[in-house]
């Protein structure tokens, strides 16, 4: 890569970082509920002319809603039920969910589920506040810059953290380009982490996700722009998931290890909301918008690659993080602590049957593919080793090995 580019993506970051703490910075109010997401309904009692209720089919079919709506029932709550979010949420998802929150006349959200139901309610937000900006204009950084309705976020599973953050990931579906809307009005007013929600999840899904969680911790950790409070968050969240992910996958209804998974996810989200992530989450979001690889899933597999592709530039921030989990020995040096927190990862992926590659991706993709994946890592994403789009494709390339 041109070395005058790097140098201009590390001035871009360093100013991002400067410029940083003048931002409007807030974490959700988490909301400790009677009946945790069910008791939602008494506290918003006559606070809003009516609830947008955002969740995914799934989510609804499998009951995880029916406390939440009996208790906005209950204490005469109006809402508008939304269950119609799709995976990865495209632009017309979007457009149809914002369509029947104008319709109903909604003047809060609610969004229950995982990372897509949250995106779309972000967007719809968005929208609200931003009705005549297309959805397309809205990539990128600070395009909102008003204050969207109240929304309140209840995750179903331990991984997005996007309860937490200022991101909306959307697809469009006619250009196959999935990309990140990034403004601080879009983390979400009030979280509730209710671990009854995540009791039914499956082991696969419970493994995923908390692999994407470790990826958000992780590579907010080793990039460039952690404040003391991110770089924090971020150990905790990692000696979190390495305690109790193992533990929540081997038996779904260990529901301490399943609220640790959840505190763990909101930790990484607070850590990578503001100290960003790096070329794991550029590289997954092309695939998705490409193939519709799950998240999670692309973050597990693509994590311990890119982590050793980075080499020395990583070792002593991966190398902290072994120490905090315990996987090295005193005499190890950087290189060889970093070593064995990479091979943790694998052994972790591997016990929880998560591939150590992705099929499917076509070699004629891949230059598109990286092309999109470094023009949404650079110059934004402070990671360790800037890497040009001849890299990215050969990383793909070991990610399709």
């Amino acid at each position: 890569m041109n070395g005058f580019y790097k140098l201009y993506c590390r001035i871009f970051q360093k100013t991002m970082k400067c410029v940083s703490p003048l931002l409007p910075w807030r974490e959700p109010q988490l909301l400790d509920l009677p009946g945790g997401a069910a008791g939602l309904g008494a506290f918003i009692k006559g606070k809003y002319r009516r609830i947008f209720l955002v969740t995914g089919p799934n989510v609804y079919r499998k009951g995880l809603a029916d406390g939440l709506i009996r208790g906005l029932e209950e204490n005469g709550v109006p809402y508008e039920l939304f269950n119609k979010v799709v995976n990865n949420p495209t632009i017309d998802n979007i457009e149809e969910a914002f369509s029947a929150y104008r319709a109903a006349d909604c003047d809060a959200i609610v969004a229950l589920g995982g990372g897509s139901p949250m995106d779309l309610a972000k967007v719809v937000g968005a929208k609200a506040a931003r009705p005549n900006m297309d959805v397309r204009k809205m990539k990128g950084l600070l395009k909102i810059r008003k204050r969207i309705p109240d929304l309140y976020a209840i995750p179903t599973t331990a991984g997005s953290g996007s309860e937490t953050t200022l991101a909306a990931v959307v697809s469009d579906g006619a250009t196959h380009e999935k990309y990140a809307i990034n403004d601080v009005s879009l983390i979400p007013r009030y979280a509730i982490l209710d671990p009854q929600m995540t009791a039914g999840l499956p082991p696969q899904t419970t493994a995923t996700t908390g692999m994407d969680a470790l990826t958000h911790a992780v590579e907010a950790y080793i990039g460039g722009s952690n404040t003391s409070l991110t770089a924090r968050r971020a150990e905790q969240a990692v000696e979190l998931i390495f305690s109790n992910l193992m533990l929540a996958y081997e038996n779904g209804s260990d529901m301490e290890a399943r609220a640790n998974m959840q505190k763990a996810s909101y930790y990484a989200g607070v850590a990578f909301t503001r100290a960003y992530v790096g070329y794991v989450h550029a590289l997954a979001h092309a695939l998705g918008g490409f193939y519709g690889t799950a998240h999670g899933l692309a973050n597990a597999v693509i994590l311990p690659i890119v982590l050793e592709y980075y080499g020395k530039s990583a070792h002593k921030k991966l190398a902290a993080l072994a120490d905090i989990v315990g996987v090295c020995d005193e005499k190890d040096d950087d290189a060889a602590k970093a070593a064995k927190f990479i091979r943790k990862i694998k052994d972790m992926n591997n016990a929880m049957g998560i591939p150590s590659s992705i099929e499917g991706i076509r070699d004629e993709d891949i230059p598109l593919m990286a092309e999109r994946a470094a023009a949404e890592a650079n110059p934004l994403y402070p990671v360790p080793e800037i890497l040009g789009k001849e890299q990215l494709e050969e990383l793909y390339r070991l990610i399709a090995a």
